[in-house]
């Protein structure tokens, strides 16, 4: 009994000593990532120095970039951020996808690098996110009477939905909601001896979400690829190679037990199915996209109005409460499940176990 006791105890703490050896496996990768936002951040700079900068186009007040450094090193880490997680998206769909039999890169090395990724990719993230609030501090220095500037800068900054104000009342938000969901999707292999590891699986598969969401931000926000132009037909380029990876994964995981089986149950194969038409037709709306052009990017050389911002905050909202109400779901039917005994154990056991 008191094994069994030691064991459940030890089955629900965090896997805190795997976290640990993760953190400092990351350090070259993470020494990587800030040499490439430095390199990010001198281009940046560059660019407002020789006039090129699209950013400087809209807001030309950051020309100034001295001053404005914060602000620039935020943009940095937001493109170092969106390099990492393409990195580790990447990696984890190879990891999970169909892989050729004789691999010179092992499925243990492509699991271990995409978890050292990932938790780079959470760093950069919190990193962006804190340049920001720093550049807001200063923007709002004639505030300071009773904390009101820290207060109105950790709003816009850290709180979903706290930005009321221009593109950022949905590009804030949507990135918000990337950083946040970041942690438990991410983290979710560190609790799978609590929640079991086909909880944890299903939970870490929806991660893919946080990429979509970061892109999306970009594109938004990004002053950088605000304009229609080759830059931003690269972003976009880049995530044909994700998406097919994508369909290329749920068509043949490399599990066996979630490739289609029309014998099996009704309702996992529908929503099977549902997934790898989802995924298709994303596919081929990115193809559009590039071929086309045809975006949604700004022209610098309109003359009307800028288009109305879309969606609105509910719709995002309502989104988000449908994901979350889906992963309950999801959560609920993977959970672990009790080994119940033999229905005659007990009077066996009483017998003396004949």
């Amino acid at each position: 009994m008191a094994s069994q006791d030691g064991r459940r105890r030890r089955r629900v703490r965090f896997d805190a000593r795997g976290l640990r050896a993760d953190l400092r496996a990351a350090v070259p990768d993470a020494s990587m990532a800030l040499l490439a936002t430095a390199l990010i951040y001198w281009l940046l700079r560059t660019r407002v120095e020789n006039g090129t900068s699209a950013t400087v186009q809209v807001m030309p007040m950051l020309a100034d970039a001295d001053a404005f450094w914060m602000y620039w090193m935020c943009q940095a880490f937001g493109w170092s951020a969106l390099l990492w997680s393409y990195i580790t998206v990447v990696l984890g769909l190879l990891r999970s996808g169909p892989r050729p039999r004789r691999s010179w890169l092992p499925a243990a090395r492509v699991e271990r690098w995409h978890r050292t990724t990932s938790l780079t990719t959470m760093g950069l993230m919190f990193m962006h996110a804190l340049f920001f609030f720093a550049d807001q501090l200063r923007t709002n220095q004639q505030q300071w009477a009773f904390g009101r500037s820290l207060w109105t800068a950790f709003v816009d900054v850290f709180v979903p939905g706290g930005y009321a104000t221009g593109t950022g009342r949905i590009a804030i938000l949507i990135g918000l909601l990337a950083l946040y969901l970041s942690v438990p999707l991410g983290l979710a292999f560190y609790m799978r001896h609590t929640t079991g590891p086909r909880m944890w699986r299903a939970l870490h598969r929806s991660v893919i979400v946080v990429y979509v969401l970061s892109v999306w931000h970009t594109l938004l926000y990004g002053t950088n690829v605000w304009y229609d132009g080759a830059f931003r037909t690269l972003v976009w380029a880049l995530q044909m190679p994700v998406a097919a990876l994508f369909l290329l994964r749920l068509l043949l995981p490399a599990r066996p037990g979630e490739r289609l089986r029309p014998r099996g149950r009704t309702l996992s194969l529908t929503a099977r199915v549902a997934g790898r038409i989802a995924a298709a037709a994303t596919v081929l709306g990115l193809f559009a996209v590039v071929l086309s052009g045809v975006d949604g990017g700004r022209d610098p050389d309109a003359t009307g109005p800028s288009p109305g911002l879309w969606p609105d905050r509910w719709v995002i909202w309502l989104g988000l409460l449908v994901f979350t109400l889906a992963l309950v779901a999801v959560a609920y039917r993977r959970r672990p499940t009790a080994v119940r005994p033999p229905r005659n154990s007990g009077a066996r056991a009483a017998n003396g176990g004949g």
